[in-house]
């Protein structure tokens, strides 16, 4: 059984060790590649965009105890790889020993607030490249989404461009999670999830940066998968969004999904910290065994 995190303990040592979090970071042993090149790895990056809703429930995310109480138990379980988070989100599980061994990846850019009349100003405001090399992460993540009739697409792109330049000279993994995006008569972005639509977001995301050396992606499932990740070479994590249709059909897709070449494994948040009925361990459970099959 997963130990739960002690809170006070956590809020305690930031409020009287100031240098606990570096000194912690310092101190972990970082996570490598599975020797089978595949990897599971928990999302909860959503909070710091003011994505706090899951399927019809507006405010799952919003009790900081409970999404730390299911991350707990998501990256205890055999077959979970690493975590990417924020660094509020990442800083409360090192402190609570939870990233011993595993790979860690930054969230980047979370200035899109959810909703906001700048959503799609995706300007960097967590981790940069230096940053995620001094502590020893393996990797950033950046939202990248184009949005043709939207002016800050530009420097979204050349910010994203940036990065992926910058962690690629310092030997780390760009996630670049790309889409088409549009915002509606009601005035909610809404992402663009047909085949046509994704593959250009692959050619366009593929191209950022001096070099694609460290490029991975980061890619939702949608339909005709197969034509989808025939567009790329880059390795590619397949994220679980907000799905709404039954689990057993949802991980079926998933497993045509990552029978595709480029497919190297998951990055879920959602679909696995708050699975219908509550029961992340056989959640997480499924997934680890859809990425890695009996090993």
């Amino acid at each position: 059984m997963t130990p739960p995190i002690d809170l006070a303990a956590v809020t305690r040592r930031r409020v009287l060790e100031p240098d606990g979090i570096p000194t912690a970071w310092a101190a972990r042993h970082p996570g490598a590649l599975p020797s089978d090149g595949r990897l599971l790895v928990i999302a909860a990056d959503h909070p710091a965009r003011g994505a706090l809703g899951v399927r019809d429930d507006r405010r799952a995310m919003a009790s900081r105890s409970d999404l730390l109480r299911r991350l707990a138990i998501a990256v205890s379980r055999p077959g979970v790889d690493g975590v990417l988070g924020t660094p509020d989100i990442l800083e409360d599980l090192l402190l609570a020993g939870l990233l011993e061994g595993r790979i860690v990846f930054g969230s980047m850019n979370r200035a899109g607030l959810q909703g906001a009349v700048f959503e799609l100003d995706d300007r960097f405001t967590a981790y940069d490249a230096a940053t995620i090399e001094r502590l020893g992460l393996n990797g950033g993540k950046m939202l990248t989404r184009v949005a043709y009739d939207d002016p800050a697409t530009a420097p979204t792109l050349e910010a994203c461009g940036r990065a992926i330049t910058d962690l690629a000279g310092r030997g780390k993994i760009a996630l670049v999670e790309p889409f088409l995006s549009s915002r509606g008569a009601d005035g909610w972005v809404r992402n663009h999830l047909d085949p046509d639509s994704v593959i250009t977001s692959v050619a366009i995301a593929a191209g950022l940066g001096a070099t694609s050396a460290c490029t991975w992606l980061k890619l939702p499932v949608v339909s005709e998968m197969e034509r989808v990740l025939d567009a790329t070479t880059l390795p590619t994590l397949l994220l679980g969004g907000d799905p709404t249709s039954d689990p057993s059909d949802t991980y079926a897709t998933w497993g045509r999904a990552l029978a595709c070449p480029p497919a190297v494994g998951l990055v879920v948040g959602r679909a696995l910290l708050y699975p219908p009925g509550g029961d992340v361990a056989a959640a997480v459970d499924v997934a680890a065994h859809l990425v890695h099959g009996g090993a």
